[in-house]
Order: structure tokens, then C-alpha cells, then sequence
């Protein structure tokens, strides 16, 4: 299973979205929240509280 690139949830297989970015790295997504809080509001996963990446930072 693939985890989400922003929050880092694991995703069911045939679920969520795939991007590929020019310089060939997969980024995958489980939700539309997800992708648009990285691509078009730029924001950092460590920062926000609904991540495993800000729960990481918290121990």
C-alpha cells in the first residue's frame, strides 16, 4: 500500500490520485484535501495538526 505524500495516510488500492512531477518523482494523494493544501495553498505538512507528519515532531 502507498502512503499519502502530504498526510501520510496509507491508501487502499485503487483509491486516491497520482502526480507525477517533471523531475520524475511519484507524489500520491489520498484526498482533494490533501493535493490542494500542497500544490495550491503551499502548505507544510509539519505545520498542520491533521497530519502523522506534525504528530511525528510532537514526541
Amino acid at each position: 500500500m502507498a502512503k499519502c505524500t502530504f498526510c501520510g495516510e496509507s491508501i487502499e488500492k485503487g483509491t486516491g490520485k497520482i502526480f507525477v512531477k517533471k523531475d520524475a518523482k511519484i507524489l500520491h494523494f489520498c484526498s482533494n484535501k490533501c493535493e490542494k493544501n500542497m500544490f495550491k495553498l503551499r502548505r507544510k505538512p509539519a505545520k498542520l495538526k491533521w497530519t502523522k507528519h506534525y504528530r511525528k515532531g510532537e514526541q
